[in-house]
Parts: structure tokens; C-alpha cells; sequence
């Protein structure tokens, strides 16, 4: 099953309950003056961060979300009952925008919770209206109309570490050797077409599937990809095995220049540089790894999933970055 990281629903605060116009008829007293009482508050409306990121996956066939309404007054001046709020729970990372308001709110921590729209207020009864001149009031007032809106839900994972790279790099077979997570692998592009996540102790690790060149533009499935780079603390770039330094400083700037034309702050990140596959290579792979670390001003690691130690390294590396911060 797809993951889903955009729905957008139209959600709706609950109306007011309507006033009533009702006649208090006691025991020896037929007419007692009015006693319709007022409407109960419609609920309002509620974003709740939590922990689960694939929580999206619930609100993928809905279309429409409402409070309750609140209930009608009732006799003896005996006011309706408060429309029950709705809580929507969201992962964590979640940005909401009214598309009708252009209000936005993000949910960044666990347990974050904002209102987001506001239930109508309940009419009036006749009681409300008995004056010392109008004794028999007769009017009543209906209650308020709950706010709605169009509302956008758009996950932009919080990772440790954002794994980013061409298709076919290698980036998933590394996420699943080193947290045990379960992406798909096969030596084909676009193998992953959804990020995958994985655990290493604390740190939470994304596969941001492979980028394109015109990613930045939306091909591909650019937009829906880079919005989760965003998010990531640390950028661990993987750049398969080339023959030449020339084929390893293209495939390096093509990445980051679809980086940089989508949001120029993702080149501030702090970024871990990998020249994967590696075993696909024959002879002394030194002259590539010191030719692109010299190319583009940074050290380059190495790495090959059928050698352990290289693979520990790497980790070890990571991890020291995000202690750094």
C-alpha cells in the first residue's frame, strides 16, 4: 500500500444548536412565562501531533470531516447540549493550511495540538427574550453556523538523517543493512517510489527516493520527493561507482543543483558525501575518492555493502556528525 503524505479534506466546526420557544406549564401554574431555552456551542476543530507517520493512510478515502452539532434547547430554560470537538490526530511533521484562509500551522512535536476552526454558538430561546414589557415572548433565534474550511494535511518527515541520491544508488540497500528496515531493492531505477524509514538506536534515518534532473521542476515525482529533504538534519548523499572523476562531479552537482533550485536552504545542510558500490568497481578506487573530494571541496567516503567494515565506518561517521550538532 502507497504511502500517503498529502490529503486534503474539507472540515467543518459544528453548528449551534437552535433556540426553542417553549412554555413553562407547572402544577397548578399553566402558564408560567416562557422556558424554551438556548442552543448548546457547536465543537470545534483540532490538529493533535503523533508519533505514528504513516497515520495519513487513514484519511486517504475521506473527503469531508465534521464536529458535532450542538443539540437545541430544551424546556424549563434547560440550555442544549455542547457539540462534541473533533481532535484529528496527524503525524508529527504535518504542515495544515486552510486553503480558505491561508492560515497555516505546523506540527513539529509529539503532543503539539492547535485549534483550527471554531464551532457556532447556539441560538437563543424564549427566555432569553422575557422583558418586563414582553412577558410572552415568542421568538427564538437559530444557532450559528460552525467555520469550515478546505484543509491541506502535508507530511515533511523529521528525520535524523535524509539518505539522497540518483535512483539505483544504493541508498535503500544501506537503509535496510544498517536499521533493519524493509524497502524494496532490485537493480532497476525508481525501485523506491515512497520514503522508506528506519530506526539506528535513537536516530530515525529517511530514503528519500532517487531525484532527478528536473526534479526541482516537478518531474519525475520532484516536488513530492524534495519536500521531505526539508526536514532532515544531516544529508548523506550516495553517489554510485563511476569510472571517471568527471562522471563522479556530474552526478554529484546535478543532485545538488535540484537541491539548491528547489529551496536553497537545503544547501546549508550539513552533508555526508558516499561513493556507493564501490565492489562494482575493479582495482584501486583511491584515485576517484581523492579526485571528487577534491572536486567539490569535501572528504568522500566509500563504501560497499558486501564489506562490513566499510559499511560500520560509514554509520560511525554519521552518527559523529549528529553528535555534533
Amino acid at each position: 500500500m502507497a504511502f500517503v503524505d498529502h490529503v486534503t479534506i474539507k472540515v467543518k466546526a459544528g453548528d449551534g444548536g437552535d433556540g426553542v420557544v417553549r412554555w413553562r406549564r407547572e402544577k397548578f401554574k399553566p402558564m408560567s412565562g416562557p422556558g424554551g431555552g438556548d442552543g448548546g456551542k457547536g465543537g470545534d476543530v483540532y490538529i493533535e501531533a503523533i508519533g505514528d507517520l504513516s497515520y495519513l493512510e487513514h484519511y486517504r478515502n475521506i473527503k469531508e470531516l465534521e464536529a458535532e452539532k450542538g443539540g437545541n434547547g430544551d424546556n424549563f430554560g434547560m440550555h442544549g447540549k455542547t457539540g462534541e470537538d473533533l481532535v484529528i490526530k496527524l503525524p508529527r511533521g504535518t504542515l495544515v493550511k486552510n486553503i480558505s484562509t491561508g492560515e497555516s500551522y505546523d506540527l513539529i512535536e509529539v503532543g503539539e495540538r492547535f485549534q483550527i476552526l471554531t464551532g457556532g454558538y447556539g441560538g437563543f430561546g424564549n427566555e432569553h427574550f422575557k422583558r418586563s414589557n414582553n412577558v410572552t415572548p415568542k421568538e427564538s433565534t437559530p444557532g450559528r453556523k460552525g467555520e469550515e474550511g478546505l484543509i491541506s494535511f502535508e507530511l515533511r518527515i523529521i528525520a535524523d538523517v535524509g539518505i539522497i541520491g540518483f535512483p539505483n544508488a544504493g541508498k535503500t540497500s544501506f537503509l535496510n543493512a544498517v536499521t533493519q528496515a524493509q524497502g524494496k531493492v532490485a537493480n532497476y531505477p525508481f525501485t523506491t517510489i515512497e520514503p522508506n524509514l528506519g530506526v539506528y538506536f535513537e536516530y530515525i534515518f529517511a530514503d528519500i527516493p532517487g531525484l532527478i534532473e528536473g526534479a526541482s521542476e516537478g518531474k519525475g515525482l520532484g516536488h513530492k520527493f524534495l519536500q521531505h529533504v526539508r526536514r532532515t538534519r544531516v544529508l548523506v548523499h550516495f553517489i554510485e561507482a563511476r569510472e571517471s572523476v568527471e562522471e563522479l562531479v556530474a552526478a554529484y552537482k546535478a543532485i545538488r543543483d535540484e537541491l539548491g533550485a528547489f529551496d536553497s536552504a537545503l544547501l546549508q545542510k550539513d552533508e555526508i558525501v558516499v561513493m556507493s558500490k564501490i565492489d562494482n568497481l575493479e582495482g584501486d578506487i583511491t584515485p576517484l575518492v581523492e579526485g571528487l573530494s577534491k572536486a567539490i571541496g569535501k572528504e568522500v567516503h566509500s563504501v560497499s555493502l558486501y564489506d562490513d567494515a566499510s559499511t560500520k565506518k560509514l554509520v560511525e561517521n554519521i552518527v559523529g556528525e549528529l553528535k555534533k550538532e
